[in-house]
């Protein structure tokens, strides 16, 4: 178990792979931690440094309580690069990540040569609608949200064939602490990223799901249209979290977008 404190707060991390490596990191979702992506570690090429961390609020990090600032998860994930030596990486974010990863490649283009950006946008929902899902989570726990939240995380097929893994899939959300959860909403709510995103200049792969009920792949290939040479690549049978229902397809995507750029 490796942990660093950053900016005050207790970042649980992992690094694994080729010490000399090309440096590639990954950003967990909303309700999720750094395990999200272990199959698709797995199904890469050698000769990567890879860097995971439980977002702030999630998996063993700290969870301080009131809202969550987007620009501090950003600066959390800045000071551990910075503190890990993990300059010129590919960053790769999922949801809320994904949000961490724009906001970074503006801010410190020197930690990022690369963005891969699945299953967000630039803008995702709306200050009503988070603060409607806040308030019921400080009234009635994140479990009273986890079956919906399931429906919106995975396709049906997941839910008709993976029953028993879908069960682990909601205690990993709904066993997130509250603090955590709702200070990563607030975070969400508050960010608009659009003007700034369209200013991206680093090679962007983004990735969506045709069944992703949380951020329909339109709005996903939105974002990638406003950054001058982002692709955007739909995974079929995958909702929210393609990298743990379709993992294989995610790490293809993956290896494919780094050799193209000469990164593999």
């Amino acid at each position: 178990m490796h942990m660093r404190e950053i900016n005050g707060v207790r970042l649980h991390h992992v690094v694994t792979g080729d010490p000399d490596g090309l440096p590639l990191v990954f950003a967990n979702s909303l309700g999720t931690d750094f395990r999200i992506w272990d199959k698709v570690i797995a199904g890469l090429p050698a000769g990567l440094k890879i860097l995971r961390y439980d977002m702030r609020g999630h998996g063993l990090s700290d969870a301080p309580e009131g809202d969550y600032p987007m620009a501090d998860l950003v600066a959390d994930v800045a000071g551990l690069m910075d503190a890990l030596g993990f300059r010129d990486a590919v960053f790769v974010g999922l949801s809320i990540g994904g949000i961490v990863a724009q906001g970074l490649a503006v801010e410190r283009p020197d930690l990022v040569r690369a963005v891969v950006l699945s299953n967000t946008a630039a803008k995702l929902g709306t200050e009503q609608t988070w603060g409607e899902r806040i308030a019921l989570v400080r009234a009635q726990g994140i479990d009273a949200i986890g079956d919906n939240v399931m429906k919106l995380w995975f396709s049906k097929a997941f839910h008709d064939e993976r029953a028993d893994e879908l069960v682990g899939w909601r205690h990993m959300l709904t066993r997130t602490p509250v603090a955590g959860y709702v200070g990563c909403c607030a975070a969400i709510a508050h960010t608009d990223l659009r003007d700034s995103t369209r200013t991206i200049r680093q090679p962007v792969l983004a990735i969506g799901g045709d069944a992703d009920g949380s951020t329909p792949p339109d709005l996903v290939r939105e974002t990638a249209e406003s950054i001058p040479g982002a692709r955007f690549e739909l995974i079929r049978g995958a909702g929210h979290i393609p990298c743990v229902e379709r993992p294989e397809a995610v790490a293809a995507l993956l290896t494919t977008f780094l050799k193209e750029n000469g990164l593999g």
